[in-house]
């Protein structure tokens, strides 16, 4: 057959066939594998042809998988894996060309330092905040305005033009003296992937409006010992804080040894770090009135940051009642952090504390090392945010097949775990016909995390440039249009918001989660019924008669093997059955919280 994917793919068919041999199904079988060939290359310069990709595929799973699963044969196949490997370059280069704001959204993410983007000339492309606050400087306004000499703002341009057009180092560092304090200023000039532009980001801080105030109250200071603080943070010496405000520099050393001692830091350095990361929380906007929330809309929360016993970067969110009843909430391989607005009030009116780590890969949350097992690792990275918050024991409701996670952490952290609600949960699947009862999209997500790992880093990223090239509702729409409960779920405004808003750690603007999300799916495709049969705490499931993963004649033979599972069924809800049902899933919580 021909190829219709690329003119250098003409050849791509004869690689893919082998010397003919009478056998009709084999030559069927030799055509499927280069039109799935074919297939590769399209979906990697349009991935909006991922579903041709499916429907392909799909025929040649249906000529494989003959009989009980431990007899199927496999989808690896090595011809296919070496197509797949030169796709992904095709596919990682459409993803680099995708227009993006990109250095927009990266000043949004430098609250406090004096920042901008330029391309050399006599204006300013944009600037950040603090750039408008500490250099008064205006998107569109002239470079002039920078508070620098002349010649230094010349000999800075230069370095942002050469920067820019990749004639020098993707990194310079300039130091300069700023003609408003007269301290120098740092500036740190690298290249944006947007062509002939340049970030600045200097040392000048930003000190905002009523900042004082906070860190009077915060720390029990005096106003004069504020204006010392507000002078060491902007990186004056105090000498020179103290010819401002007129006072010896002894007098301004005892005041800065007061302050040392008021809170409770050991020198200058970390006072400013301090200050620094109350600052950050300042800057966090206001969250709205929950009752003042149209259509749905969620109220901002802000991701807090730790360290793993490993070193990684751990995000987590919480929601509720600070000092409730400790609930750990699992998102789910699609990251839905967030809970429909109103949910949220009432977990905060029913005395829940909501705790919502974000898994690895996702948001900033680290990957694991290679290598490692995916679902120890993950109950490892809860029980570490649990330990940093110091919750003896906790509720856990997961989705899907996140009940694995809950059940290992239950296991490898013993009293840890109170209870185990499983909304619309995943079991370990044991013959090839369960998969066949799932729709097409979750059967060729899933089939081949089973079958053809190797494939399915490919397929997923694919998956995730089709979801940003039709918007998420629509990708959304796609994925899920098998289960009529599921497309009515989501067409209620505030379910829409939650999921869309929750989801952005897995598919944002600025994040990509797809080698996360393929792990997850990986590993949910491996036998851990071990962990079912050797759970230590209550396990409730609740599940939907139109799920378009585990359909309820799946779980019902799947319950044969698992008779310590209590299993409830609800009418018209499908994988978004914690979305529907969240007051019933709450209710259903209350035997499970510690206490």
């Amino acid at each position: 057959m021909a190829c219709r994917a690329l003119p250098f793919c003409a050849n791509l068919c004869a690689m893919t066939e082998r010397p003919p041999r009478p056998d009709s199904a084999r030559f069927a079988a030799r055509d499927q594998k280069a039109e799935i060939v074919d297939r590769l290359y399209e979906v990697a310069l349009d991935p909006i042809r991922l579903e041709d990709l499916l429907e392909v595929w799909e025929e040649r799973v249906t000529a494989l998988r003959q009989g009980p699963l431990d007899r199927a044969v496999t989808l690896d196949d090595p011809e296919i894996d070496a197509h797949v490997s030169r796709a992904r370059v095709f596919l990682d280069r459409y993803e680099a060309a995708r227009p993006e704001s990109g250095y927009r959204l990266l000043l949004d993410d430098i609250p406090r330092a004096a920042a901008f983007v330029s391309d050399g000339g006599a204006r300013i492309t944009a600037c950040n905040r603090a750039a408008q606050r500490a250099f008064g400087l205006a998107e569109g306004g002239p470079v002039a305005d920078l508070p620098f000499d002349p010649a230094d703002i010349e000999t800075l341009r230069g370095v942002i033009r050469k920067v820019a057009s990749g004639r020098a180092e993707r990194v310079a560092t300039l130091r300069i003296r700023s003609g408003l304090t007269g301290s120098p200023v740092i500036l740190r000039v690298s290249a944006l992937e947007e062509k002939g532009l340049a970030l600045v980001l200097s040392t000048e801080l930003f000190w905002p409006e009523d900042f004082s105030q906070i860190v009077q109250e915060a720390f029990a200071l005096t106003a004069a010992e504020v204006e010392i603080v507000r002078g060491i943070t902007l990186g004056l010496p105090l000498k020179d804080i103290a010819g401002q405000r007129g006072r010896s520099i002894e007098t301004v050393r005892t005041q800065a040894r007061s302050i040392l001692a008021k809170t409770e830091t050991h020198s200058q350095s970390e006072l400013v770090r301090v200050v620094l990361g109350l600052m950050d929380v300042a800057l966090i906007p206001a969250i709205a009135p929950e009752p003042a929330l149209p259509d749905g809309a969620l109220a901002a929360l802000p991701f807090q940051e730790m360290r793993a016993p490993d070193g990684r970067r751990l995000d987590y969110i919480e929601f509720g009642a600070p000092r409730g009843r400790p609930v750990l909430f699992m998102h789910l391989d699609y990251g839905l952090i967030r809970w429909p607005a109103e949910a949220e009030a009432q977990a905060r009116r029913a005395g829940l504390r909501v705790i919502v780590p974000v898994r690895a890969g996702y948001g900033q949350s680290a990957l694991h090392p290679k290598g490692q097992d995916h679902i120890q690792g993950v109950a490892s990275d809860y029980a570490a945010v649990l330990a940093h918050l110091g919750v003896k024991q906790v509720a856990v409701i997961a989705l899907g097949a996140d009940l694995r996670f809950a059940l290992a952490l239950a296991q490898a952290r013993p009293g840890l775990v109170s209870g185990i609600l499983g909304c619309a949960a995943q079991l370990p699947l044991r013959n090839a016909a369960q998969y066949e009862r799932m729709d097409k999209w979750q059967r060729f997500i899933l089939a081949n995390a089973r079958y053809a790992p190797k494939v399915l880093p490919f397929l997923v990223q694919a998956g995730f440039s089709l979801a940003r090239k039709l918007g998420k509702e629509k990708f959304f729409a796609q994925v899920n249009g098998g289960s009529p409960a599921d497309m009515a779920t989501f067409a209620r405004p505030e379910i829409r918001a939650a999921i869309l808003a929750g989801s952005e750690v897995c598919l944002g603007a600025r994040v990509s989660a797809h080698e996360g999300f393929t792990r997850e799916c990986i590993s949910s495709e491996r036998d851990w019924s071990a962990l079912i049969h050797g759970c230590p705490v209550p396990v409730q499931l609740l599940q939907g008669d139109q799920d378009p993963q585990t359909p309820v004649q799946t779980i019902r033979e799947l319950m044969t093997d698992y008779p310590a599972l209590e299993v409830e069924f609800l009418p018209e809800t499908g994988q978004l059955l914690f979305f529907k049902e969240w007051r019933l899933v709450l209710e259903r919580l209350i035997p499970l919280l510690p206490g």
